[in-house]
């Protein structure tokens, strides 16, 4: 059985005038075990939505959503997951100390093992020297990083994480990055939400693309990337400039040249660079990035 499977999920509400609204429609969603799965889409796309259907805070209209083949109505499909919202916020009159032992105690977690896990989580998240500080006085990046440690306490096999770098700095980003991949390496699998397309570059091994409550796209990101290059920038030596005047050619002191070829143009190239006996120094791809991928389909689901 898969960690996630959304079929045919259909999502209405009704707004103050009594007008029926379409949060989601006829969305299919599977997710792999072991793999990080980006779920991204502009704000209001319907992010949220999926995510609170899918641990059981709203229910479907219609449709089903199961984790480990669990409806997510059953609560006991909620032990093999760790959440974090969208907006965490917590019993501010504890410390990160006490919540940890709450939420512990709510999994059942023995004394020993939850005094450990929770050492281990404020550690982890860089926040153990603020461990017994009432979490009222914590920072919004702070109080992100207890939502991050609550997830992970009882050590899930699932992690289903509503834009989990929401307010971190740069040094949260590259923490929460670093805690994702130590997680796929130990065989976990998450699924997170964002609208910042280079954290899924980063980490992911498949997004999904939702605009307007619709499923745009659904694709492996090494394929996106490669699906992307639109040539190549190469740097030779021992090629005369005279001999590549038909590509867009930069000479640089010495006999050495930076040349762009156009992905279609390649061979033609390649077939120069021999007769000429040039020799190739360094050549990188240059490609549309995830960012240009993710507003083409934007675009078109807006049309």
């Amino acid at each position: 059985m898969q960690p996630i499977e959304i079929e045919a999920l259909l999502k209405t509400y009704k707004n103050k005038w009594g007008r029926s609204i379409v949060a989601l429609q006829n969305l299919n969603l599977k997710v792999n075990e072991g793999e990080v799965f980006g779920f991204l889409g502009p704000n209001g796309a319907g992010k949220s939505t999926t995510i609170k259907t899918l641990v059981g805070l709203i229910r479907a209209t219609a449709g089903s959503v199961r984790v480990f083949g669990m409806p997510t109505t059953n609560p006991q499909c909620r032990h093999r997951f760790g959440y974090l919202p969208e907006n965490p916020a917590f019993y501010d009159f504890l410390s990160a100390r006490q919540y940890l032992k709450l939420v512990g105690n709510c999994f059942n977690m023995d004394a020993t093992s939850l005094t450990t896990r929770i050492n281990h989580v404020l550690e982890l998240l860089d926040i153990a020297n603020a461990d017994c500080r009432l979490i009222r006085g914590y920072s919004k990046g702070m109080v992100q990083r207890l939502g991050l440690a609550q997830a992970l306490l009882h050590d899930p096999d699932l992690y289903i994480l509503d834009e989990p770098m929401s307010g971190l700095d740069p040094l949260g980003r590259a923490l929460v990055k670093e805690i994702m991949i130590d997680l796929k390496m130990r065989g976990k699998t998450i699924f997170f939400s964002t609208h910042v397309t280079a954290d899924v570059e980063a980490v992911c091994d498949r997004v999904a693309v939702i605009v307007a409550g619709k499923l745009q796209a659904v694709d492996d990101v090494q394929d996106i990337l490669e699906k992307g290059i639109d040539g190549y920038m190469v740097q030779l030596t021992g090629c005369p400039p005279s001999a590549l005047k038909e590509f867009n050619v930069v000479e640089r002191p010495g006999d050495v040249v930076d040349v762009y070829i156009p992905k279609d143009e390649l061979n033609k190239f390649m077939e120069r660079v021999v007769l000429t006996n040039g020799r190739i120094r360094l050549m990188e791809p240059r490609r549309r990035n995830l960012e240009q991928f993710f507003l083409d389909i934007v675009k078109r689901g807006r049309l």
